[in-house]
């Protein structure tokens, strides 16, 4: 007997040892337990950096503006920057809830499947992943998606092209062919066509997010085909220096890049997630992590997606009223709930109904479910990926 209690002592001081020599500091939050603010950490994982003044910038702008409302010291925000999606991905969400961040944020699509892996690992730390849609259908409580219905914001644009074109022709450069990129196409497209029915979309694909060389010479080219007002769903500001080049408008996606093309900028569709970042930071501070929705939908009314300031020096004084009126209107109804960016009858390009006439799609969950290109949008070279599709047919389950 006294052998076996010398046995479990040893046991029990061998485990002290590795427990002691982990180097783990994962804590995470207990329900009901407040946190100091000055024991607070907190992570973000991104897919870009700042420099790329547009989706990663913006995000990280929310950052700090969270940080200063919340009175958070900025040493206690770690970021991680340049992070692939790839299983690099789930090596950094690890290494952060071992360096004991109680909430991690990831603003990449494609980080999902490896921030799911990683939460299922560390129950006790909250994820929080931007354009995800599997955190109600996981199972794991510490898992929620936020994103907003920026599909509004990108019909706004679409009015403003369509009454801004001198040519009838508009473009738009998707980065990626999947559901988000494509919904704000379609969203771009019906904008300008409520308030010009002879308008002509066109849209190339990158295949890339980022890619300043690319996304330059597919904007050309669209410029080339007659298309004077551009946007795009792409990660640099190549298109809005092409179109001051060349002497076309652009409407940028995620930041103001009027900085790189003054006289080309109209306006830009924008995102400003802080309203979340500060909800779900101070859950955790107060010790209520189940007051964070398992799946938060951002609005214009909540202040979460904008379309900011229209440019209107750059627009003759008719143009510029009519610009005005139309946008006004067009967000008065998205707010009061009248008006709805996809109603019937939409066709996909191969004709297929997508939405019958006099009926209306609303989107169940925060990310876009609605990613078929539209029939009357001219697709240039697009390129259909299994990802995309992959991607797809998660969102209808």
């Amino acid at each position: 007997m006294k052998k076996i209690n010398i046995l479990i002592f040893i046991m029990l001081i061998f485990a002290f040892i590795l427990t002691g020599c982990s180097g783990s500091k994962a804590s995470g939050v207990t329900e009901g337990v407040k946190v100091n603010k000055e024991d607070l950490k907190i992570g973000f994982v991104h897919y870009s950096d700042p420099s790329d003044q547009g989706y990663t910038y913006t995000h990280d702008s929310s950052t700090w503006k969270m940080a200063a409302a919340l009175g958070i010291d900025k040493s206690q925000i770690i970021n991680k920057y340049n992070v692939p999606d790839t299983a690099e991905a789930a090596t950094a969400f690890r290494e952060l809830a071992e360096d004991g961040c109680q909430i991690i944020f990831s603003t990449s699509h494609g980080h999902e499947d490896y921030l799911l892996e990683v939460a299922f690992e560390y129950p006790n730390v909250v994820f929080c992943h931007f354009s995800g849609v599997k955190a109600a259908s996981s199972g794991l409580s510490n898992v929620h998606n936020y994103f907003g219905d920026i599909a509004q914001v990108r019909y706004l644009s679409g009015v403003v092209a369509g009454l801004t074109t001198k040519t009838n022709k508009i473009g738009y450069v998707c980065a990626m062919d999947y559901t988000e990129v494509n919904n704000g196409l379609d969203a771009y497209y019906l904008g300008a066509k409520s308030v010009n029915p002879d308008i002509e979309v066109s849209a190339t694909y990158l295949n890339k997010w980022y890619a300043p060389a690319l996304e330059g010479q597919a904007t050309k080219s669209l410029i080339d085909s007659g298309c004077d007002v551009i946007s795009h769903h792409a990660d640099s500001t190549a298109g809005a220096v092409t179109c001051q080049e060349n002497g076309a408008f652009f409407i940028p996606y995620n930041s103001d890049m009027s900085s790189a093309a003054p006289n080309a900028v109209l306006t830009s569709v924008r995102w400003d997630t802080s309203s979340y970042l500060i909800m779900a930071v101070r859950n955790i501070l107060d010790g209520t992590p189940s007051k964070i929705p398992a799946d938060y939908t951002g609005t214009l009314e909540n202040g979460m997606i904008y379309l900011a300031d229209i440019n209107y020096s750059l627009l003759d004084s008719d143009t510029a009223e009519k610009v005005k009126n139309a946008v006004a209107d067009a967000a008065a109804g998205f707010e009061n709930g009248t008006k709805h960016v996809f109603c019937g009858p939409l066709y996909n390009q191969s004709g297929k109904e997508l939405v019958k006439a006099g009926e209306v799609y609303i989107e169940p969950k925060s990310s876009p479910t609605f990613g078929e290109v539209l029939q009357g949008i001219d697709i240039k070279n697009k390129i259909i990926t299994l990802q995309r599709k992959a991607e797809w047919l998660w969102k209808l389950y």
